[in-house]
């Protein structure tokens, strides 16, 4: 199980009616937000972004691949560890249900689905060095 940063790519213009900036994802259609310097847009971004990203993991949804954009104009937003750890681990599970997996580690059924759901779930590495373990995989974190 590898926790490695999972990064969006956001485009930024300038918005000549405002005097500010406008950004958009578009790996995520709809995801827009300004501000009046490109730090506040660029911040913003990275607010609205991991916000839509956590609710999408807790109700379910699947995540958009983030696609590599060396095009100038569009900026790296990283995704905060809390959603990529809740997204990963709902990924590893598949089609086995969550009851299974919480046996398999020793925990509660609510305590395993707190650990898919990213507005709930607080994992500790220990836990999810026996998750892995448990999917038969080795944690590697990258601090990048």
């Amino acid at each position: 199980m590898v926790q490695k940063p999972m990064v969006y790519y956001c485009d930024l213009n300038s918005d000549p009616d405002s005097g500010g900036f406008v950004v958009t994802v578009p790996d995520l259609p709809g995801v827009i937000t300004e501000g009046d310097t490109k730090d506040e847009a660029l911040f913003n971004a990275w607010e609205v972004l991991n916000g839509v990203l956590e609710s999408m993991v807790s109700h379910g949804m699947p995540l958009p691949e983030g696609k590599e954009c060396a095009t100038e104009g569009f900026f790296p937003v990283n995704v905060e560890p809390h959603i990529i750890s809740a997204w990963e681990l709902r990924k590893l599970r598949g089609d086995l249900p969550q009851s299974e997996i919480a046996k398999r580690l020793g925990l509660s059924y609510q305590a395993y689905q707190r650990l898919e759901n990213p507005s709930k779930g607080n994992p500790t590495i220990k836990t999810l060095e026996k998750v892995a373990k448990v999917f038969g995989k080795r944690l590697v974190i990258s601090m990048v």
